[in-house]
């Protein structure tokens, strides 16, 4: 059964089924105006979470084909998955953040071998052994067709978030605050309306992935394998630090109640600011005694705490994890507290 729950205050989210992954469900909310419903994210592209979508529209006393508007926290497929059904079945507009709209382009216009071969490359570049990468060189063609990868075609959005700017929600004060760092065009959304229930502190914060209950959301790495080389990126980017940056200017906002994309709703934004700052600290602290000794991206993951022992790690959440590592070799660089050896290829880091 559809698991529809009413926020007050003309909120209400619906629980989209994620298909085989361990966070279970996507929250995708529906937000009263004066023009119709908005959604704030869809969920993931597959026919049992369109029915669930569906019917939990319909729960909540309107249909998808009501649906005004689609304003997406991020560009990844468990929010933006259904966007384009949704559109298709009701003509609303879709918003999104420019730096993941040009993600969307992008990714509809890289042939799928096109990310097989920058995938492989970068994680040979990271150290990867040769039977990790080998996969990723000789995937089956049909593997690779779009139509058979989540993700592969997502819906192109048709209005821009501007960070700093209501959006056109008649009726309703909603904020685009950008938060980068899950994505590069990540954002909240602060509904900027007192709390139906009166709870202290400043409306409503729509999160996506930036600010969960329970779990630290992934940082990795901004990719582009049509522009930016593997070096150039690694100049470029800086991932944890948007993101921690980001958490700071969340906290400062002291919602009354934050509205996550995964998990369940809750209060004290700032302290969980304020633990999320801490893990990442600990963390790179962790970090700076690994890299007592030189290590590639690869052998830092493999030392790296996880949830599970690394032999228990799945093929592709181990590319998750390298990446991860990455993100944090790069913050440690950019304070100067780690350094990349002179020479050493695949490249090794160590502590200065």
């Amino acid at each position: 059964m559809t698991q529809v729950t009413d926020h007050g205050g003309g909120v209400r989210s619906i629980s989209v089924p994620i298909p085989d992954n361990p966070l279970g469900h996507t929250l995708v909310y529906l937000v009263d105006t004066d023009a119709g419903p908005v959604l704030v994210d869809t969920g993931w592209d597959d026919p049992a979470s369109w029915d669930t979508l569906a019917e939990g529209i319909t729960g909540c006393g309107t249909s998808v084909a009501e649906i005004h508007g689609v304003v997406i926290t991020h560009h990844h497929p468990d929010h933006h998955g259904l966007s384009g059904r949704v559109r298709e079945a009701s003509g609303a507009w879709i918003a999104m953040h420019a730096a993941d709209a040009a993600i969307v382009r992008r990714t509809r216009e890289t042939r799928p071998e096109g990310w097989f071969a920058y995938m492989a490359a970068k994680l040979e570049a990271s150290g990867a052994p040769e039977e990790h990468v080998a996969p990723l060189r000789e995937a089956p063609r049909s593997l690779r067709r779009p139509s058979t990868l989540p993700g592969f075609s997502p819906a192109l959005p048709d209005r821009e978030i501007v960070p700093g700017e209501l959006l056109p929600l008649p009726g309703r004060r909603l904020r685009a605050v950008w938060t980068p760092g899950h994505t590069p065009g990540h954002v909240c959304l602060h509904l900027e309306e007192a709390h139906p229930d009166r709870l202290p502190g400043n409306g409503r914060l729509f999160s996506g992935d930036h600010l969960l209950p329970r779990i630290t959301p992934h940082i990795g790495l901004y990719e582009d394998p049509d522009t930016h080389g593997i070096e150039g990126l690694g100049e470029i980017a800086d991932p944890l630090g948007d993101y921690l940056d980001s958490l700071e200017r969340v906290g400062r906002l002291a919602p009354a109640e934050v509205l996550p994309a995964h998990q369940h709703v809750f209060t004290d934004a700032p302290s969980r600011v304020a633990e999320l700052l801490a893990h990442h600290e600990e963390r790179l602290t962790g970090l700076l005694t690994l890299l007592s000794v030189p290590l590639t991206p690869w052998q830092l993951a493999e030392r790296m705490e996880w949830n599970r022992p690394w032999a228990d790690i799945p093929y592709g959440s181990r590319n998750i994890a390298v990446s991860e590592a990455e993100a944090h070799i790069r913050r440690l660089v950019k304070l100067g507290r780690a350094e990349a050896v002179t020479g050493s290829d695949p490249v090794t880091y160590t502590a200065v």
